[in-house]
């Protein structure tokens, strides 16, 4: 096992830390596999079913919290932090256009998964090189780790109480991601909570997802049901979610802390397409062909033509925007059931409201 070899491991560490910024990584750090706080909040978490239908988040049982059942050998994590923020307007300016179509921030570029596993396995090559083989394996939010608690565990900040991850010179606009190692690497020691008494993230949000600090039911956040939920969404939650058509960053947006954040210098998390500030009828008009085009590289992908549909069937519906139903309407002889049940459903809103004054039509923007 490497952890025998004759290595200088606190220079090492200094080293791949070094070499993680000169990949473009904002901070790394080391933490060991201790979990076991993280493993009492994530089962009374489950036991509440906030889960909703994520059904992994139980599935690998212990694996989760417990990196070694997960990958054997396991003695550190190294943790990375990469910004994503990308130098644009305001996003609170299309949440107060309603015929706009508003798209986390974080899935306006290139899919983060492909960006940082790319510079996370260039960073294992380098401690290679230096060390020779070893056991490891590289995580980007694509197996059953606790990244949030491990990146706090290695002092890239600490879980804030709409559960993101803080940090204090750099907000909460970044990805995360892990190498599991064999190494007995030194570990950083772990940051301590800076929210206090504040409460922006619990009264910002649109759908009171957070139901306590530090509690997210997921069942009710909007980036659940615009991107997890394969089936219908609940009909009292529509009206809630306005014009996010693909995940929610109201939280992020209120806290105070992201007035530290840093604006990306990485290319790849530029907005892509005109995704940045776009239409809603522009967007409903894709084809499933468009929609494979536009989103090829993107997260936005993953959730499929019908779901993407069904989002901005429920956006049209809360636009006010009464020049949108023919493009509505013209949509319902192909539309599957669950597609058919939002689009007669935002017919029904937009009836009913008699549209939004000086919004007969929406202004378009070509993708």
């Amino acid at each position: 096992m490497t952890q025998d070899r004759d290595i200088d491991s606190k220079a090492l560490a200094a080293r791949i830390k070094r070499w993680g910024r000169e990949l473009g990584f904002a901070a790394v750090g080391i933490a060991d596999t201790d979990l076991s706080e993280a493993e009492r909040h994530l089962q009374t978490w489950l036991a509440k079913g906030y889960q909703g239908e994520m059904d992994y988040m139980a599935r690998h049982g212990s694996k989760r919290t417990r990196p070694q059942e997960l990958v054997p050998a396991t003695l550190r994590v190294i943790s990375v932090r990469m910004d994503y923020l990308p130098d644009e307007p305001d996003p609170a300016d299309l949440l107060g256009d309603p015929i706009q179509a508003f798209i986390s921030r974080y899935a306006l570029g290139r899919d983060y998964h492909k960006v940082l596993r790319a510079r996370l396995k260039k960073l294992t090559q380098r401690i290679a090189n230096e060390i020779g083989p070893f056991g490891h394996r590289v995580f980007v939010d694509s197996a059953p780790v606790m990244e949030k608690a491990l990146a706090q565990k290695a002092g890239l900040g600490w879980i804030g109480k709409h559960s993101n991850l803080l940090a204090r010179e750099a907000g909460s606009w970044f990805f995360l991601g892990e190498i599991y190692v064999d190494l007995a690497l030194p570990v950083d020691s772990p940051v301590s909570d800076h929210c206090g008494d504040c409460q922006a993230c619990l009264d910002v949000c649109p759908t009171q997802a957070i139901v306590a600090p530090f509690q997210v039911d997921a069942r009710r956040c909007i980036s659940y049901l615009t991107i997890e939920l394969k089936g219908s969404i609940p009909e009292a939650l529509r009206p809630l979610i306005g014009n996010r058509i693909y995940g929610c960053d109201d939280c992020q947006q209120c806290c105070p802390w992201n007035r530290f954040a840093k604006i990306s210098s990485e290319p790849d998390f530029a907005p892509r397409h005109g995704l940045g500030r776009v239409s809603l009828e522009t967007l409903f008009q894709w084809s499933e062909e468009d929609f494979l085009r536009y989103t090829e590289g993107s997260a936005i992908r993953r959730i499929g033509y019908q779901r993407w549909r069904r989002n901005l069937a429920v956006a049209l519906g809360n636009s006010g925007n009464i020049g949108s139903m023919p493009l509505l309407r013209s949509a319902l002889p192909a539309a599957s059931d669950m597609l058919r049940e939002h689009i007669e459903w935002a017919l029904r809103k937009l009836s009913s409201s008699g549209g939004a004054p000086g919004s007969t039509s929406a202004r378009q923007s070509s993708p």
